[in-house]
């Protein structure tokens, strides 16, 4: 391979080649732009000071896609060999063992992940640098799952589900996911284990649906829904991940995962697609999310709030 073949960028001390950065990792076509590794590696560069805050710490699950879309995708959890000896590894316990995970803690290691044709962070809601590690998860999220690519039924029900947090005293910020469907993420202070916090969430959600029953649905299978909406919490388990802020969509376009403001959720015209790597970057430097609490809310008050709601 000529040195013609690849670009280098660097990121702090290091200097990462991009190999192949003119490869089309989303092809155009149906009113979808394409756009490459190159492209890919030039976003992530820039979203850094704004996606990093949201991987420190934190193991990553990966989504990769080396020959684009249209080729094969590959979920991958334990880190390979090969990979830097620089990168952060986070060694965790899994059924019958351990898996090493990648960490994200700069932006070389963001820059190597985009090289290896990452597309999506998946990360967990815990991390394994703080107080209590990788069992107590600092963040609860509910994944409003509508039925088709209705997006007016994911507003509606993040409405809802705002007031309901309202009433436990816990903050919430919406996300798109770049796919369907949105995202309430709920910081916490990290002292409750993952059982205990989807213990919580399943008990939020089923109340919004009993509230909403024509419109929301806690049910699992996909057949006892209808034209329900979905509230999905079983992303709060150990080992479970969830897509970070700012990251890209393995979808035709590109399209990104981006946190809002509450005003921006009341646009008629919003989808869970709207931001793409060529413009997610503008809406990272509003800082949609710069109402949210510095430190995450403990689950004990809003607890006994849900338990006497509920009573």
């Amino acid at each position: 391979m000529s040195r013609d073949d690849a670009r280098t960028l660097r990121a702090g001390r290091r200097s990462v080649e991009i190999k192949r950065p003119g490869k089309v990792l989303f092809p155009g076509g149906g009113g979808a732009k394409e756009y490459t590794k190159g492209d890919l590696a030039d976003y992530y560069r820039s979203v850094a000071p704004y996606l990093l805050p949201h991987l420190r710490g934190r193991p990553l699950m990966l989504e990769r896609y080396p020959d684009g879309l249209d080729g094969q995708r590959f979920m991958q959890k334990n880190t390979p060999e090969h990979y830097p000896e620089w990168i952060t590894r986070a060694e965790v316990a899994k059924e019958g063992g351990t898996v090493t995970h990648v960490v994200c803690d700069d932006t070389a290691t963001l820059l190597y992940l985009a090289d290896q044709a990452c597309l999506t962070l998946h990360r967990w809601l815990s991390r394994t640098d703080r107080a209590g590690g990788p069992d107590h998860p600092d963040r609860l999220v509910f994944d409003l799952d509508p039925p088709g690519d209705d997006f007016g039924a994911v507003r509606e029900a993040a409405a809802w589900l705002r007031e309901l947090l309202d009433e436990l005293g816990l903050p919430a910020a919406p996300m798109t996911t770049g796919s369907r469907g949105l995202h309430l993420v709920v910081p916490l202070d990290g002292r409750q284990d993952f059982d205990a916090v989807r213990e919580f969430a399943h008990d939020v959600a089923e109340l919004a649906a009993a509230r909403h029953p024509d419109r929301l649905t806690t049910a699992a299978r996909k057949q006892d829904r209808g034209d329900r909406l979905y509230l999905d919490v079983q992303r709060n388990a150990y080992a479970q991940t969830a897509v970070a802020p700012f990251t890209v969509r393995a979808r035709p376009g590109a399209p990104v995962a981006v946190p809002l403001t509450w005003e921006q959720l009341d646009d008629p015209g919003l989808d869970a697609r709207r931001w793409t790597i060529a413009d997610a970057v503008d809406q990272a430097r509003t800082d949609p999310w710069a109402g949210l609490p510095a430190r995450g809310r403990s689950l004990g008050p809003a607890r006994r709030r849900l338990a006497d709601m509920r009573s």
